[in-house]
């Protein structure tokens, strides 16, 4: 079972478990980005993402949110100058996790948390800006209890190759889970909410050292090699 003539040994290597193992762990606060999925006054994905940097923030991250207000559509004669482009961009860089939020929408997410997510680039100046950070997944529906949103959610954040937790948040009749002031009530819902805050923020101190050797994939160390060869053999030629 041994037999694989179809690796390339230069490129293939073995798995050192020492290398799983941070040489230092860095001792910052995490950094943890809250994007959320509506510009409502009272927006539950909003307001839900507050409750969970309120928990965040007292296991000992540092937090900030994205304002998706006046953020243009992608396609929209807009390109990645525009401010509110670059402010996302530069929040993106500047996290090792994040937390997406979104109401449920005709079953789906919605066009605004859509929006933000297709701003930000797989690759940007050589740089992949969201691989290997960790990723929550949140949603808030008007009536009964949804998981479309957080499914959507997590396929988006495997392609932008995010590590994202096994733990959710769903909050259904999300109008009766919040007081006037826009706290969220003591219920099964908060308490999965800090669950999924908790997680989020283990995952990210356990690989957040580590991340560059969890993605470091095979396929990607043969094909860099192979366009490395092909610029030197051009300038050769040249």
């Amino acid at each position: 079972m041994t037999d694989t003539p179809n690796l390339d040994d230069a490129h293939f290597k073995p798995v050192d478990p020492q290398s799983l193992v941070p040489a230092g762990r860095s001792t910052h606060p995490p950094r943890i980005l809250m994007i959320y999925g509506s510009l409502r006054e009272r927006s539950y994905s909003r307001l839900s993402a507050e409750e969970g940097a309120r928990i965040l923030e007292r296991l000992g991250a540092e937090v900030k949110f994205y304002d998706p207000a006046g953020l243009p559509l992608v396609d929209d004669a807009a390109d990645a100058s525009h401010p509110k482009v670059d402010e996302l961009r530069q929040l993106v860089i500047w996290c090792e996790g994040m937390v997406w939020s979104s109401p449920e929408r005709h079953g789906a997410m919605t066009g605004v948390m859509k929006s933000q997510i297709d701003w930000i680039p797989l690759s940007l100046g050589g740089v992949r800006p969201t691989q290997g950070k960790t990723l929550a997944v949140m949603q808030v529906s008007g009536g009964s209890q949804s998981f479309n949103t957080v499914n959507q959610l997590r396929i988006l954040g495997r392609w932008m190759r995010l590590l994202t937790i096994p733990n959710q948040s769903s909050i259904a009749r999300a109008w009766d889970e919040f007081d006037d002031e826009g706290r969220m009530r003591p219920s099964s819902f908060y308490n999965r909410l800090v669950d999924v805050m908790e997680e989020l923020y283990r995952f990210t101190l356990l690989t957040r050292d580590i991340k560059d050797v969890l993605v470091d994939r095979y396929s990607e160390r043969v094909e860099s090699h192979a366009e490395l060869s092909k610029r030197v053999n051009q300038s050769k030629r040249g």
